[in-house]
């Protein structure tokens, strides 16, 4: 459910320098790229990332997001400028974009359109932004908890630019890189759950994610900023592929918490675990793997555009995103458009 337990593989990118170069086809922490784009799908090999037959994701019965559209209510809570409203938004409408080169964030969509309802409904492939709110008087002040966070919800709703809309819509709230949210940064750098009726007077599926450009870009916004004690200490950070390490960080935790939103809104449908209240979901199942041959705290093989900006998929207008693979029910493993075995 929280999009990023801190990273708490980051001791272990200690490890990344003893790593071997990966051929020149391709970008790692410390190896350049040439921008030709890998296959488009998974072959057969069987070395998939994060497979494991200790892993039981199962089914509880509950629903998925499968109406078409899914329907994106967006709060910017504190200041937020054009150009970061704009991109994170791009991201979002890219993920119903057809038109995008491989490998792209559509084809990264895929596997999480793969979970189903128990009446055979797929995760609806199909996203638009129905509606913005801007609460830019920090409503709840600048300090926020996972109850103030409803508030948050509940005075958009109540102030009429959104809809109580519990069958289609689920609430983005992203909150500036001046607002603190409770654990942020110590224990999670976005989580999802659902709205209590008696905050809100529904029950909404939602979402927070925090930008941790100020507050703790090495954590919630890697490997687009190191922790201190790597200093010297191996590969330097990449660089973002929009040039905001906040909200290109952000922009990965965005896609975990939506493809979990997605895929277990009411925390009744799709997690591994026994425990509802902390259910281990199918983003944190691939938790800092962005590759071919990441695991136990490698990214894995990415690429480099030109200007020598990290990315592993394409977007609408030709945006670029550092996005984090998924647990595929295929597959049995982490999957992204990226794979190159």
């Amino acid at each position: 459910m929280s999009s990023s337990l801190l990273l708490l593989l980051l001791p272990f990118f200690l490890l990344l320098s003893s790593i071997a170069a990966a051929p020149s086809s391709v970008q790692t922490l410390n190896t350049l790229f040439n921008p030709k784009l890998p296959p488009r799908s998974l072959s057969s090999s069987k070395k998939f990332e994060g497979s494991s037959d200790l892993v039981h994701l199962r089914y509880h019965m509950g629903p998925v997001l499968s109406s078409h559209p899914i329907n994106i209510y967006l709060i910017w809570y504190g200041r937020w400028s054009l150009p970061q409203k704009l991109l994170i938004k791009d991201f979002l409408l890219s993920i119903s974009t057809t038109a995008a080169p491989s490998p792209s964030v559509a084809e990264w969509w895929r596997t999480v359109s793969l979970y189903t309802d128990q009446t055979g409904a797929n995760v609806s492939r199909s996203v638009v932004v129905a509606g913005e709110h801007a609460d830019v008087k920090y409503s709840q002040g600048k300090a926020l908890t996972r109850l103030s966070v409803q508030q948050v919800i509940g005075n958009a709703v109540r102030s009429a630019p959104f809809p109580a809309d519990h069958k289609h819509g689920i609430y983005l709230v992203l909150t500036s890189d001046d607002v603190t949210m409770q654990d942020f940064c110590r224990a999670v750098c976005g989580f999802h759950y659902f709205t209590f009726p008696s905050m809100v007077g529904y029950t909404l599926p939602y979402a927070w994610i925090g930008n941790s450009a100020k507050q703790c870009p090495e954590v919630c916004a890697y490997p687009f900023a190191l922790p201190a004690y790597m200093g010297g200490g191996g590969p330097g950070a990449l660089s973002p592929p929009n040039k905001d390490v906040g909200v290109d960080g952000m922009i990965s935790v965005i896609g975990h918490e939506l493809a979990e939103l997605s895929s277990n809104p009411l925390v009744n449908a799709w997690y591994a675990g026994e425990d509802p209240t902390a259910p281990t979901e199918i983003g944190d199942l691939c938790e800092g793997l962005y590759g071919t041959g990441g695991g136990g705290g490698y990214i894995g093989q990415v690429m480099k555009d030109r200007g020598g900006r990290t990315f592993n998929v394409n977007g609408r207008k030709g945006r670029k995103f550092l996005l984090q693979w998924i647990w595929s029910p295929e597959l049995k493993a982490c999957a992204g458009p990226n794979a190159l075995d």
